[in-house]
Formats: structure tokens, C-alpha cells, sequence
């Protein structure tokens, strides 16, 4: 059976763990060469190592998002040292969840310099390349918190509404250069990022959430991602919403 992304480059963002590893892997497994970025070198290198040990080719580039200059790096070296882009998947992504009464402004400027300027800092560098190809798809990792708003979530939820709001902007301007824009809003993820939150009340809150059902793991994310990817050039996926079975909201 003929790999579905066979000759195709994706560069996955956030890729040392969670989502992003697990989608550096699935897409590694359908064929694609991947670049993968994220802050921890250590972590990258394992995971290049394990890709390649099952046939897959990977490019690791230590990459934070949030630095301009760094994600056009990780957007030119990827097109540079492999031919081409043809999937960038932002997935790079904190969630430091608490009140906007007497909240940590520090976390709220972590929050959109990662989950909102990293997404505009990547796309905006591989556009470029998509353009010239007429071809490419952005895949932007947003949350069930871009569509519903939750008391102790409200950052972060302004964050995943304005992932989801520049998603359909984009999408609508660059529809007729053949490049598609997908959104996928996972609802309760068991990942790292459910430990970022510095806020003790939120913390527990967060905790006993996730004891209450049984969530979501990275790599039904992932596949997700997969689908979305590998539909013919005309279908554009637009949003994709996935919760675990047992979440409400």
C-alpha cells in the first residue's frame, strides 16, 4: 500500500512531546520527512533517533517559536536542507489556566507570545514557500477553549479564539494560491501541558478534571491531524473537534 505523504515535508512545531511528537511520528509513518522543533535539544535528538530507526527521515532544528527570528529559521533551514515545505503544523502551545482576578500577568504574556504570536510567527514565515509551490496546508492546534469560555480558563481561552479566528482569516486570503488551513480543537488532552499552570487552585481544578474521565491521548490528536493531511488537494478540512467521550464541555 502506497504511503500517503510520500515526498511530502512537514514541520511540526512543540515536537518534543505530546501532540507534537506524537504527529511528528504518524506523519513520519505515512511517508512524510519531518522536521521537527522545540526548545529541548535532548528531547528532539530521542525523538530523531526513534523516527529514524523505523525508516523515517527527520530534520531536528531546536526552535522557540516565540523569537521571530527563530521560527524563520526553523522554516528556512527545513526548505533548504530538504526541498521543500509542504504541511506546517503549529502545535507549540502553554496552558497556564487561573482567574483574570488577581492573575499572574507574566503567564498571560507567556500564553500569546507561544499559542498566539508563535502561530503568526511561523505561518506568516512559511507562506512564502507556499505561494511559489501553489500548494501547502497550515494545521493550527487550537482547543475545545477556542470555542467555549470558561471561568478560570479566560486567557487561555483568548488565546485559542484568536488561533481560531486569524485560522479562518487566513484560510479565506490564501484559498485561491491552492493552500488549505485546517484548525484542530482537541478537548482534554493527557499531555504536559496539563502540568504548566502555576496557579495552585487551578492546578487541582485541572487535576481533578482529568481523574473524572478518561482523556484523549496525544495520538488521537494526531490522527486527527493524519486525516485532515491526507485528503485530496480540493477537500480542505476546516475544523476539526474532538473530545473525549466522557467530556461535557
Amino acid at each position: 500500500m502506497a504511503l500517503k505523504l510520500e515526498g511530502k515535508v512537514a514541520i511540526i512545531t512543540g515536537a518534543s512531546s505530546g501532540i507534537g511528537e506524537a504527529t511528528a511520528i504518524a506523519l513520519a509513518q505515512e511517508g512524510a520527512s519531518v522536521a521537527i522543533g522545540a526548545r529541548r535539544g535532548e528531547r528532539l535528538e530521542a525523538l530523531a533517533k526513534r523516527i529514524e530507526a523505523s525508516g523515517g527521515k527527520v530534520l531536528p532544528i531546536v526552535t522557540d517559536v516565540t523569537d521571530e527570528d527563530q521560527a524563520n529559521n526553523l522554516v528556512e533551514k527545513t526548505n533548504a536542507e530538504l526541498g521543500r515545505v509542504d504541511i506546517l503544523v503549529n502545535n507549540a502551545g502553554v496552558a497556564l489556566t487561573g482567574n483574570i482576578d488577581g492573575g499572574n500577568t507574566a503567564d498571560w504574556r507567556r500564553m500569546i507570545d507561544v499559542n498566539v504570536l508563535g502561530v503568526l510567527y511561523t505561518t506568516h514565515a512559511v507562506l512564502p514557500i507556499f505561494k511559489v509551490q501553489q500548494t501547502g496546508h497550515v494545521v493550527n492546534i487550537s482547543s475545545v477553549a477556542g470555542r467555549v469560555a470558561r471561568a478560570g480558563v479566560g486567557i487561555y481561552n483568548a488565546t485559542k479564539w484568536g488561533v481560531n479566528a486569524f485560522s479562518e482569516a487566513l484560510r479565506q486570503e490564501v484559498l485561491r494560491d491552492n493552500i488549505r488551513v485546517t484548525i484542530i480543537e482537541p478537548g482534554l488532552v493527557d499531555t504536559e501541558i496539563n502540568n504548566h499552570t502555576t496557579d495552585p487552585v487551578a492546578k487541582k481544578i485541572n487535576e481533578e478534571r482529568r481523574k473524572a474521565i478518561v482523556p484523549l491521548q496525544s495520538e488521537d490528536v494526531a490522527a486527527a491531524i493524519v486525516y485532515a493531511v491526507t485528503q485530496p488537494s480540493h477537500v480542505n478540512v476546516n475544523e476539526i473537534l474532538i473530545r473525549p467521550t466522557l467530556q461535557e464541555r
